[in-house]
């Protein structure tokens, strides 16, 4: 299994979907897995909401467990469905909830005016 390494961009087909995460057959030869937690940034309610089993896919190798012949895999950092180009993560603001601190209390102003103007 040497072949592969860490950071390497694989295509694969999914074998089957479980609650925890996906199994990728990769080259007819080794066998991957995809954890919940490396499909998406995001919340993952539903994994199959990503793939489906039969469907040929791009992984990122997280890590190469030689000794068990079992490739650890993620989707989350690239193009998996087209073609395996890594995706920039999005920064936060520097910002962050100042915008809406600084809003708010005109925002509530505004609402209690129009909500009395109803009345």
């Amino acid at each position: 299994m040497s072949k592969y390494k860490k950071q390497d961009i694989i295509k694969g087909k999914i074998t089957g979907i479980k609650d925890y995460g996906v199994f990728v057959n990769i080259d007819d030869e080794y066998n991957g897995l995809i954890h919940i937690s490396e499909i998406s940034y995001g919340y993952v309610k539903n994994i199959n909401d990503f793939v489906k089993v039969g469907e040929k896919i791009y992984a990122e190798i997280v890590d190469n467990d030689v000794e068990n012949n079992h490739l650890k895999l993620s989707i989350k950092n690239i193009d998996y469905r087209y073609d395996g180009v890594r995706i920039a993560n999005r920064q936060e603001t520097k910002n962050g909830f100042i915008p809406l601190k600084q809003h708010l209390n005109e925002w509530i102003s505004n609402k209690i005016k129009e909500i009395t103007d109803k009345m």
